[in-house]
């Protein structure tokens, strides 16, 4: 319980940057008259990517899910995948991801341990490529982003670098999965299976290969989509922002959204386009309003097709399918 408390806590972090940051700027009603005079037109538009770029992480899911001779009806992996993505929102953490994984399960038998194979590669390909697309942005705002909030980013980029690359590394990999099974032998999960761990990461480095020539490609592709939807944001409210400059503005702000101090993001984003924006000739009431109608366009529109996919295939509960054969390593 007093983890529950401290975690929920960390998590309105976020939050309470974002008033302190609207709290401090010198004239808030320049952000409501930005966001109310914002082109509805490019922000349409925006919105209406979010379908295509759902679409091309449902079919890098499906090649991930492919190599290893699962096959999962295309339309069932974009409810499962939508259901996820509406969970993942509004929880800390990643635990929408996790209801993919029930989904297979319950659909097709799957064993866990090859679902959580597939979604952690998922997560992989988005922080490697992001890790990429952050390393650029740092660079090119190298006189902008300084001192502790330099050091911030560049351990960031680190981290997500070099920690993933620990379950790649035969022996130590097993040793820590062992580990961390005696330490939840006392509670153990329901449903879990005789060797998972094992059977986890061997499925997990079976993805590592050349699949991975069509999935990082996709992963890009994603990226560039949601680097175009700001884009068009900005063209909304009328900042003259190069792609390239969002391109490195969303990378950063993406991969400092990844700290659990908030909810999508929240509140992070507005601090650092707040700090961000007077450097680039713009005010912080732009950065604000920029990053508020990020979250609104991106997140909340996500928000929204992710519960009604919930209502059209709510998370299963009913009795599993037969455990479906995989393919071999």
């Amino acid at each position: 319980m007093r983890r529950t408390v401290v975690r929920a806590i960390v998590r309105l972090v976020g939050p309470l940057l974002l008033a302190a940051v609207i709290l401090r700027i010198d004239d808030r009603d320049a952000v409501l008259a930005a966001l109310a005079s914002a082109s509805a037109g490019p922000l349409a538009l925006a919105a209406a990517l979010n379908l295509l770029n759902i679409h091309l992480k449902v079919v890098r899911w499906d090649a991930l899910l492919r190599a290893r001779g699962i096959r999962y009806p295309l339309g069932r992996a974009w409810a499962s995948f939508m259901t996820s993505l509406y969970v993942g929102m509004l929880t800390p953490g990643r635990v929408g991801d996790l209801l993919r994984i029930r989904y297979l399960r319950h659909d097709l038998g799957v064993p866990y341990a090859e679902g959580l194979a597939s979604v952690v590669m998922d997560r992989l390909c988005d922080l490697y490529v992001l890790a990429a697309f952050v390393a650029v942005g740092v660079a090119h705002y190298s006189a902008v982003i300084a001192g502790r909030l330099a050091w911030v980013t560049w351990g960031g980029i680190a981290i997500t670098v070099f920690a993933p690359l620990v379950l790649l590394i035969p022996g130590l990999a097993e040793r820590l999965m062992l580990a961390l099974s005696r330490k939840l032998a006392k509670a153990p999960a329901a449903g879990a299976e005789p060797g998972a761990a094992s059977r986890f990461l061997v499925a997990l480095r079976a993805h590592v290969g050349r699949g991975l020539l069509f999935t990082l490609p996709v992963t890009v592709a994603t990226f560039i989509v949601n680097f175009l939807q700001g884009y068009l944001i900005a063209r909304a409210l009328g900042l003259s922002l190069s792609l390239f400059d969002v391109t490195c503005l969303l990378a950063i702000a993406n991969l400092l959204g990844l700290l659990p101090i908030s909810i999508a993001g929240v509140g992070v984003r507005e601090f650092f386009f707040a700090l961000v924006f007077p450097s680039l000739g713009f005010s912080a009431e732009h950065g604000v309003s920029f990053g508020l109608l990020v979250f609104a366009v991106v997140y909340l529109v996500v928000v929204a097709l992710g519960f009604v996919s919930w209502q059209i295939a709510p998370p299963p509960s009913a009795p599993e399918a037969a455990p479906a054969g995989t393919a071999q390593p």
